[in-house]
């Protein structure tokens, strides 16, 4: 079965805090009829620090959406070989042994794909097949893990590539005053992960099912709105409540398997806003400490969309508290209302098999 390795993940250099935040909210929309709800919001978001692409007063500009793209691209190409030096790595492939890449973004756009790109430039095959997603938004990252699983399932000894280029911080509108943007504002960061899915040997996540579930008639929930000045997030105040909808479906894909999804030994879950883990703690009837690696990464880095679920994934990798045979659930969310939702078991380094071993024998390893 298919294989998720140990993640790569990078944060720009620059920071700003959530008292930073505050202030500059306040200072810059001091007349803001909402602003004491949007510092309200901002605040209960938990993130504690963002990293940014530019320092904070290059970002705050506004120099055009065609000069955004091309820092996008610039900054992209910057930072991404690294990134994928070290999945690869933790993989222990070569760039010559990867298949397929999978390539997400919802806050760039290029064609031809950074696919090209990469192989042009990293040392890939020329027939190597490119897989870009590019409208799914936080949704994205558990999607390209399910397309790399599907795609090592159909093709025997293939190795995927993941990567995600988020830089969130490059879609700020000084000009739009609603509560949703400004509540953006405060909430996303950037950041570059990248990940091997391998369909033999190696270590990590053995993805062993998968599921996609949209909530109907929410297109307008989450999106963006597509103007001269570039990508405006749109975020009704309804998407904080969708885990009353979406838990059914976790619930159901980890019925299918034979699984509860209340009882599981790990989740890595898409942490986009404190909300979201608290609603679904409560409706899968989880301990709330279960998702500390997603709300690690929201409080440390924000909400760096489709790139959360990976560092959550390698915050639990790196803590090495995972034993042999833990089950666990990934799922990342987004516009739709999008869930993409995987199954997995633990396996360990030097290991590799099909059945997990007995609940009783995994729960006693404390998570």
């Amino acid at each position: 079965m298919p294989v998720l390795c140990c993640p790569a993940v990078d944060v720009p250099e620059y920071t700003i805090s959530m008292q930073e935040t505050l202030e500059l909210a306040e200072r810059l929309h001091p007349d803001h009829s909402q602003l004491p709800l949007a510092l309200k919001l901002i605040n209960n978001t938990g993130v504690r620090t963002r990293h940014l692409v530019q320092p904070i007063e290059r970002t705050l500009a506004h120099p055009g959406f065609e000069e955004r793209n091309r820092i996008h691209l610039h900054e992209a190409k910057a930072r991404i070989p690294a990134v994928v030096e070290r999945a690869l790595r933790n993989a222990a492939l070569s760039a010559d042994q990867v298949d397929a890449i999978i390539y997400v973004s919802c806050t760039g756009y290029s064609m031809p794909s950074m696919t090209a790109w990469m192989i042009n430039n990293l040392g890939f095959r020329a027939d190597t097949r490119q897989l870009p997603i590019s409208q799914m938004g936080c949704a994205a990252g558990g999607a390209a893990i399910n397309r790399a699983s599907d795609f090592c399932r159909a093709h025997a000894d293939a190795n995927v590539l993941i990567v995600s280029c988020e830089f969130c911080s490059l879609c700020y509108q000084p000009t739009d005053m609603t509560v949703g943007n400004l509540l953006s504002n405060g909430l996303f960061g950037d950041a570059v992960a990248a990940a091997v899915v391998r369909s033999e040997g190696g270590s990590g996540i053995q993805l062993t099912r998968n599921g996609s579930h949209l909530v109907p008639n929410t297109e307008d929930w989450i999106s963006y709105a597509v103007k001269a000045t570039g990508f405006h997030f749109l975020l009704d105040r309804r998407v904080p409540g969708t885990m009353k909808q979406l838990a059914p479906a976790l619930r159901d894909l980890a019925d299918q398997h034979g699984w509860d999804a209340g009882a599981l030994d790990f989740y890595i879950i898409h942490a986009g806003g404190p909300r979201i883990l608290d609603d679904l703690s409560l409706f899968l009837g989880v301990d709330p400490a279960m998702f500390s690696y997603s709300r690690s990464t929201l409080t440390e880095y924000g909400n760096i969309a489709s790139a959360v679920v990976l560092d959550a994934l390698r915050r639990l990798i790196e803590s090495g508290t995972v034993p042999h045979g833990a089950r666990g659930m990934l799922a990342g969310f987004g516009p739709g209302i999008t869930a993409e939702i995987a199954l997995g078991t633990w396996v360990a380094p030097d290991t590799q098999f099909s059945t997990p071993f007995p609940s009783h024998e995994v729960k006693e390893f404390a998570l």
